[in-house]
Formats: structure tokens, sequence, C-alpha cells
């Protein structure tokens, strides 16, 4: 699952705008969510720990997602001084 993210690009789209890249990663949480249904009602155990490994890809995806909006607001922090408590 990461690969697929890193393929489709966790912080930037590639080749794609964001609106399509939404549709696109919805339509992956939502094939997802389906095989997980099925994998649970049927039992299919191979099927369930290959999704056990695609939502841990999938958790380091965000994670790597996350860090970068992180240095993106730390950067943002750098370039601006905040006021102080009074205001100035």
């Amino acid at each position: 699952m990461l690969g697929v993210l890193v393929g489709i690009g966790i912080n930037q789209p590639r080749g794609t705008s964001i609106k399509m890249w939404c549709y696109g990663y919805l339509a992956i949480a939502l094939i997802f969510d389906a095989l997980v249904i099925v994998g649970l009602i049927f039992q299919y155990v191979e099927l369930v720990q290959l999704l056990l490994g695609l939502s841990a890809g999938a958790a380091s995806g965000l994670a790597i997602h996350v860090a970068h909006h992180i240095s993106e607001e730390d950067e943002r922090d750098e370039t601006k001084t905040r006021p102080s408590i009074f205001g100035f």
C-alpha cells in the first residue's frame, strides 16, 4: 500500500489534479473496505492477512504525509515572526 501511495504521490499528486487524486484515493479506500467486509464475512485468512499488511502500509503513508505537513508548518513559522501575547 505504501508503494501505491508513493506511486500516486503521498504529498503531491503526480500527473493529475487534486480533485482526481482525491477521487482515486476514495476509490482505493472503498475497494479496501469492501475487501475487508468480504474477508471477514467469508473468513478468508489469506485475504485478511494481506489487508492487515496493506493497512500497515497505509498507516506508514499517512505518517509520511503528516510529517510533510509538520515540516511545512515549521518552515512557515521560521519565515514569520509571531506577535507576543500582547499583540505586538
